[in-house]
């Protein structure tokens, strides 16, 4: 299944992650060479949220991968949640519609 991990980030964050960003990166490529990290990233204009795409069993590799990031432990992440997508259209897709559906 797909999970993704929301992050509302606090408004000086652009400014605040720097001395955090290789750990954060670090911790991002730990998690992709695992097979559970498929996409991640900041919004834009603003920059006043970030959604990263995890792929497991449960929210819990979203969950464990928040609980370890270095911007939820030194406050830059206001608050997180998880929430199972149902992804149906891509090759990524895990429940594939049929044909015509």
């Amino acid at each position: 299944m797909h999970y993704l991990l929301f992050y509302d980030v606090v408004p000086d964050y652009v400014e605040r992650r720097a001395p955090l960003r290789s750990a954060h990166l670090a911790l991002g490529r730990e998690a992709l060479a695992r097979g559970e990290l498929v996409l991640g990233g900041a919004l834009a204009n603003p920059a006043d949220a970030a959604i990263l795409l995890f792929k497991g069993d449960s929210p819990a590799v979203a969950e464990r991968f928040a609980e370890a990031d270095p911007y939820v432990k030194e406050g830059l992440v206001r608050r997180w949640w998880v929430r199972e997508w149902t992804t149906v259209v891509g090759d990524l897709a895990e429940v594939r519609l049929p044909p015509g559906a």
